[in-house]
């Protein structure tokens, strides 16, 4: 299976010459030129892309904030920094806006190319985990099959539906800030439409509470956001 790689790189010359090198290795590359066009095409194309190349030097959105909302909106995608700024505040920063690695150029190819096998290698692991299943009392989340079931009869939601209660789920008992799920599940141009989210909570609690008025699962946390509530504890 052909691995992709997005290249965000503002410098032309650098960008082409990297899509050049990668595809000589097998792998397919995405060219872009800006933090916001890379955000807006993942969102609006919905591209499977392994390993995103991140330059932080970009005009517009700044290669920090891209990688922030990067991890935030595609948690399982690769990230790996490429820049001339090798200060360490800048890796710290870098890392902690969620860079999988960290490379400085000018640097050697055959660092390069082993920096993005070891991504790959993540990406496939935590996408495995992804894929697991996931139970909490009556409710069970079948992610690969794209499936829920309450009491062993199926439920049928809606793909956005589908979406956020399987992130819901994955941070079980964790309470999560409305922008958080806004931009993780409709993307960075949301954040702020919390009446739109409680719909879907809404939605959602009619389909699996037993008691939608007095909700057992879905909690809400008051001026936070939302919470999976494990009921196995």
């Amino acid at each position: 299976m052909t691995r992709t790689v997005m290249i965000v790189e503002d410098d032309a010359a650098l960008r082409e010459s990297l899509s050049s090198t990668l595809s000589a290795m097998g792998l397919a590359t995405i060219k872009i030129a800006s933090g916001d066009e890379c955000l807006a095409y993942l969102h609006d194309q919905h591209e499977d892309v392994d390993v995103v190349l991140l330059d932080l030097n970009m005009p517009g959105l700044g290669g920090i904030a891209t990688c922030r909302q990067l991890r935030e909106a595609f948690p399982h995608i690769g990230i790996i920094v490429l820049t001339v700024r090798d200060a360490e505040a800048d890796k710290i920063s870098a890392l902690d806006a969620g860079a999988d690695d960290y490379v400085t150029k000018p640097f050697q190819l055959g660092e390069l190319f082993a920096r993005i096998r070891a991504a790959f290698r993540r990406r496939r692991i935590m996408l495995a985990e992804h894929e697991t299943p996931i139970e909490s009392g009556e409710i069970f989340l079948d992610p690969e099959l794209y499936r829920v079931t309450r009491r062993g009869s199926p439920l049928h939601l809606t793909p956005t539906e589908f979406k956020l209660l399987h992130l819901l789920m994955q941070h079980m008992g964790r309470p999560l800030s409305h922008q958080f799920l806004l931009t993780s599940v409709w993307g960075p141009n949301y954040g702020n439409e919390r009446e739109y989210l409680r719909t879907y909570i809404n939605q959602l609690r009619r389909k699996i509470e037993e008691e939608p008025a007095r909700p057992k699962l879905l909690l809400t946390e008051n001026y936070i956001g939302y919470r999976f509530n494990d009921t196995t504890l």
